[in-house]
């Protein structure tokens, strides 16, 4: 889940301006693995705060030999809202759904068609999109792919066209784009006062919150008795929450919603999506300023304190950066967690009949919907600091990079040939990636687990005959191809 433009550690944005950062090279083993601090190949769990994946620069340097095939140039494709099908034109980039409209299918074609996927994004920028569980693993904690945007060659030759919405992903300032010493200090200095204790601390909260929320729901349901859970009850849970944690106003949290939908949306217009950068900044930035002027027992007050040993704290910029990381990672990942939880479970009530018989748990729940339904699609962006192969496919330096987890987590080669069926019970012997992996691994994993846990269990036995009000095929997707949800959820609470 990263500025004074925002981001998060994976992804805050940014306001339009803004340079690209400069990083440091990873640290390798012989193998060509990271390392901690003391020489050691990092394992995952160490990873998630060690080193950073990137590099500065590398030498110009040929295709790894036995490479099977390059990354085609991007023809012609299909007007927005499609997905090129893999057999329609052989090598033909994917356009991908600006709506999300059709994920799963849409998924099972980029599968079909490789592990690494050329796509085209808005603009007509030519990406790829890792696609399959084995390669991304692999490019999420390879060291010679870059999160800084001095790699993404397209940035920086012209390519990009003026006011590209996306590009809030790439030039922010924070975790998310750092590479290297940047990275290790910036996520150094927030996982000082974002710790375990304090994540475990907010356990009572969360479930004086959940109570709350589950006492108003029959006074929020309309005429004909139905209540959009989503909006209702899965958004105001992890915003109250994340909001409280850094002292955010509760005045200010719908506004900071809608501007987080506008920000990780991919259907707004370039000049929406500059807008809310820039009142998003203004708005985190007035915070920081209250909380410097009279710190209080919030993460924000604490960051403003953080500084490493040698004197170095976070800039009004990267302050800010953190607090737009935290703010969006911190409840859309969540809010799309519980919507397709209970939508796997209203749709499926076996699996809810295995968790009320004490067959599986909640955790168990929780971690099946973050490999069935990731609340992330495709996030961008990475970059290989030289040609690189991987999946066998030859990715060009510079190439952006989409991390596909929505499609990852439904590959029949790391879960078995019935990937797609929602099954509690599941005992992969891969761990779902949808909270990342290696130095990006996401900070907030914790957090979003005792949300989605402590909710779900309550909401069903609050409402134990809980249902969808309308067939699932027929809710609208959440806009966007980063985020992956519904737009509504209209429940029934009696069935």
């Amino acid at each position: 889940m990263t500025d004074g433009r925002p981001k998060s550690d994976d992804g805050p944005t940014m306001a339009d301006g803004g340079q690209p950062k400069t990083g440091d090279g990873p640290t390798k083993t012989g193998d060509g693995q990271p390392k901690t601090g003391d020489g050691q190949p990092m394992t995952d769990e160490q990873s998630i705060t060690g080193p950073a994946t990137g590099e500065q620069s590398a030498p110009d340097v040929q295709p790894t030999a036995g490479a099977r095939r390059p990354v085609p140039v991007p023809a012609p494709s299909p007007p927005p809202g499609t997905v090129c099908p893999a057999h329609a034109s052989e090598g033909a980039p994917h356009r991908l759904a600006p709506g999300g409209a059709g994920r799963a299918a849409a998924d099972a074609l980029l599968r079909e068609a490789g592990a690494v996927v050329p796509v085209l994004l808005p603009g007509e920028v030519p990406a790829v999109a890792v696609t399959r569980h084995a390669v991304l693993r692999e490019v999420l904690a390879h060291p010679e792919v870059a999160k800084n945007a001095c790699h993404f060659a397209a940035l920086h030759d012209g390519t990009v066209p003026p006011g590209w919405p996306l590009t809030t992903f790439a030039t922010v300032d924070g975790m998310t784009t750092a590479d290297g010493a940047d990275h290790r200090r910036l996520r150094g200095l927030v996982t000082k006062v974002f710790t375990p204790r304090r994540v475990a601390a907010l356990r009572p909260r969360v479930v004086e919150l959940t109570a709350g929320l589950l006492d108003g729901l029959p006074g929020a349901a309309a005429d004909d008795g139905t209540v959009d859970l989503r909006r209702h009850f899965a958004y105001p849970l992890p915003m109250s929450v994340i909001c409280e944690l850094l002292g955010v106003d509760a005045a200010l949290r719908d506004r900071l919603h809608e501007l987080s939908n506008l920000i990780v949306g991919t259907t707004g217009t370039a000049d929406e999506v500059q807008a809310a950068n820039r009142e998003i900044t203004a708005v985190l930035g007035q915070v920081a300023e209250a909380r410097r002027a009279d710190p209080g027992d919030d993460l924000t007050s604490a960051l403003i304190a953080a500084q490493e040993e040698d004197g170095d704290r976070l800039s009004a910029r990267e302050l800010v950066g953190t607090l737009l990381l935290m703010i969006i990672a911190g409840h859309e990942t969540t809010l799309n967690l519980i919507t397709n939880a209970v939508r796997a479970l209203c749709t499926g009530r076996a699996q809810l009949e295995l968790v009320r018989a004490g067959r599986a748990t909640w955790d168990d729940v929780v971690e099946e919907t973050l490999r069935h339904d990731s609340p992330v699609a495709h996030f961008p962006f990475r970059y290989p600091v030289r040609d690189l192969e991987l999946g066998g496919t030859v990715v060009p330096r510079g190439t952006p990079m989409l991390a596909s987890y929505s499609a990852a987590g439904r590959d029949p080669e790391a879960y078995g040939p019935d990937a797609d069926r929602f099954d509690v019970t599941r005992r992969p012997a891969a761990r779902h990636l949808s909270f990342g992996h290696g130095p990006h691994y996401c900070l907030g994993a914790p957090l979003a687990r005792l949300e989605a846990t402590v909710a779900l269990e309550a909401l069903f036995t609050r409402y134990p005959a809980l249902d969808l009000a309308v067939p699932d095929a027929e809710l609208p997707p959440h806009q966007s191809f980063i985020g992956n949800s519904t737009h509504v959820l209209p429940v029934r609470l009696t069935g």
